[in-house]
């Protein structure tokens, strides 16, 4: 099919920015193109290349696939009738794998039936293109999409720093070495155990890195004493899930992992802190984690305490249960995961 071989409208012109850019190639958004047609493939990289962009191609889907888990381009240009693996095959596996499900992919047809569309549609393309291509329409979608491609990795860059902001707090103190890790292992464990969706779980698998965030507010001589803190020194550590939630809480992509940073030191009776909620009131995911930490706190060696066995541990956690501060369905729930060995490794 030939390409429309119409004049390059104003807004076809090479990229401010892009073309001769003074910072290399590593500031130029990166595009696959995928089809199975040599004479589209070189059409669409002149095209693409005179605009700025760096392109590279693949002449069918699995060269593609293996393209991209090479090095994941900006951007997908993605053919539909290919021999081997057929471009909604291509990105219904893209879009399932957390790799590359935010990287945008346009698919490129000649057919026009709606039926063909929906399928794209439900394979989780991003938009589409009809061929012969209009050069206009082509570079406008590329660029809105590398544009919003673009406040994605933003948003990944931003979670990024938190994250290993968090990892930062804990390296402080070598007794919590490994800490967060555990903690979304248990949590996610215990969270499976009970049926929970995949969104809940990932929530639990961030909110055992960033549940104490909130400690980069704590000077290290209160963090990092060896003794027992004083009435003003408790008093700041309670500060930390507050300060934790602020820090996250501009971020809409952590909004469900605010409930465990906040309340991560409830207790099932009401007197833990900083709202002194009671019950079910205190979220699940945050009941979750708090079951996890009490355990990893149990068995890990403290400035002050001797990591404790298995079987003491248990014993210490029904005895807090007793006392009113942990909710008695996920503590028995979590102590049939330790006792059958699937926390995990």
């Amino acid at each position: 099919m030939e390409p429309s071989s119409s004049p390059p409208p104003p807004s076809a012109l090479p990229l401010p920015g892009l073309l001769g850019s003074p910072f290399g190639d590593e500031s130029r958004p990166r595009i696959l193109v995928v089809d199975d047609d040599a004479l589209i493939r070189q059409f669409l990289e002149d095209q693409l290349t005179g605009e700025g962009y760096l392109v590279s191609t693949a002449r069918d889907g699995e060269e593609a696939l293996a393209k991209v888990a090479a090095d994941s381009p900006d951007l997908i240009l993605l053919d539909v009738m290919m021999p081997k693996v057929d471009g909604f095959e291509v990105c219904r596996r893209l879009k399932s794998d957390e790799r590359t499900i935010l990287v945008p992919v346009v698919m490129v047809t000649a057919l026009t039936a709606t039926d063909q569309r929906i399928k794209g549609i439900e394979a989780g393309a991003d938009d589409f293109l009809s061929k012969p291509y209009n050069r206009l329409e082509l570079f406008t979608r590329v660029r809105s999409l590398l544009k919003l491609k673009r406040h994605t990795d933003e948003l990944e860059n931003a979670e990024t720093v938190l994250f290993s902001l968090a990892l930062s707090v804990e390296a402080k103190d070598p007794y919590t070495n490994g800490h967060c890790d555990r903690l979304a292992r248990y949590s996610v464990a215990l969270g499976k155990s009970l049926g929970l969706h995949a969104e809940q779980l990932k929530t639990l698998q961030r909110g055992g890195v960033l549940h104490d965030l909130g400690k980069v507010g704590v000077p290290e001589s209160i963090l990092l004493k060896p003794g027992p803190l004083n009435d003003m020194e408790r008093a700041v550590v309670r500060e930390h899930p507050a300060i934790g939630e602020r820090i996250c809480k501009p971020l809409k992509s952590l909004r469900m992992v605010l409930p465990i940073i906040r309340h991560h030191h409830e207790r099932w009776d009401g007197s833990g802190y900083p709202d002194g909620l009671a019950g079910e009131a205190i979220p699940l995911t945050a009941r979750i984690m708090q079951v996890a930490d009490i355990y990893d706190a149990f068995t890990t060696e403290r400035p002050y305490k001797r990591a404790l066995t298995q079987e003491e541990s248990i014993a210490l956690m029904r005895e807090e249960t007793a006392k009113g501060w942990w909710d008695p369905r996920l503590v028995e729930a979590f102590i049939r995961l330790v006792t059958n060995g699937s926390l995990g490794g």
